[in-house]
């Protein structure tokens, strides 16, 4: 308003100083002090509109520095509860998560060496491979029962992922039994040396079929494994070759399930309905398809009449003398 006001009144006044121009009668410095006079007129009349006009102004600049100062404020307390809570999900677990495994894995394997140990040396149990059933048919009760209680995921077996499974699992039996036989024969100490053995053959295997190639240091360190290993069993005092014999077979067969594995598990994935498999569903395998195998071999080893002799002998009663019988 303003505005077209001073653009009227300017171009009116020009107007009108140009009809008395041409009468003659105004001069050029009377039409400058014309238009001087007209744009002072307007400037005061103005004043109070531009002063509301920049004070609304203000306050809307004023007013929005503060809601962008707020959303501010609360976009960062949002984003710091955010940060806080993924660093509570995946600060600590993160961190703790692979050293949690790693100690129940060190717990449960040493456990499972000296109960082994003691039950085969100790009781003199001559049963490795019936040992190795029982422990395999609780494993997989265990995995079953927890996939139906949902606390863990379990892939549906089919025929198709068992066929291409089952050269992985003669090896794991083999590995299994060949381990149980040496430690009745030698020391744990000897076994967990020796074991280290099936290391090196790994990476030589990784080498050869897959061409993986290891760096300077990781061959240093399994010389030293060989060195470690040779001088352990020359002086070692109880030294039984049957025993040593056990223990290589068993660090070959440990080397061939990894290589074995390696190269089937692309195949097993496709072989599921989800495309993957993970750790617990292959615990499942193992441990389910080695039962009928550990069964066979109790039949062929005679283990099947030595279990039922040793139940009869723990009863102790003359009425269980039909499990011996049975047996025969």
């Amino acid at each position: 308003m303003s505005s077209e006001f001073k653009v009227d009144v300017i171009s009116h006044d020009f107007e009108e100083s140009g009809l008395s121009s041409l009468n003659g009668e105004v001069t050029l410095a009377e039409r400058v002090n014309e238009v001087y006079e007209v744009l002072n007129d307007n400037r005061k009349q103005g004043n109070a509109s531009i002063s509301n006009i920049v004070t609304n102004t203000e306050r809307r600049a004023f007013s929005d520095r503060v809601s962008r100062g707020k959303q501010a404020a609360v976009d960062d307390s949002v984003n710091l509860q955010i940060d806080g809570d993924e660093k509570r999900e995946h600060g600590p677990g993160k961190k703790s998560g692979p050293l949690l495994s790693g100690t129940a894995y060190c717990i449960s394997s040493c456990s499972m060496i000296l109960l082994n140990k003691v039950v085969l040396s100790g009781y003199n149990f001559n049963a490795g491979i019936s040992l190795m059933f029982y422990q395999n048919l609780i494993s997989s009760l265990v995995v079953v029962l927890l996939g139906l209680c949902r606390v863990v995921s379990v892939e549906k077996l089919n025929w198709k992922l068992i066929s291409v499974w089952i050269p992985v699992n003669v090896i794991f039996i083999g590995m299994l039994v060949s381990g149980m036989y040496s430690l009745k024969y030698i020391n744990i100490a000897m076994v967990t040396i020796l074991k280290n053995m099936t290391n090196i053959l790994t990476a030589i295997g990784e080498l050869y079929i897959f061409r993986k190639h290891q760096n300077q240091k990781v061959w240093t360190a399994m010389f030293l494994m060989i060195i470690s290993a040779v001088s352990g069993g020359i002086t070692d005092l109880s030294f039984d070759a049957v025993g040593y014999a056990w223990q290589i077979m068993n660090c070959i067969l440990t080397a061939s399930y990894s290589l074995t594995l390696r190269r089937v598990m692309d195949e097993a994935k496709k072989s599921t309905r989800s495309g993957s498999l993970n750790e617990v569903s292959m615990v499942l395998l193992n441990n389910l398809l080695s039962l009928p195998f550990a069964i066979f071999l109790i039949i062929l080893f005679g283990e099947w009449e030595y279990g039922c002799n040793q139940i009869a002998n723990v009863l102790g009663c003359s009425h269980c003398q039909w499990i011996s019988w049975a047996c025969h």
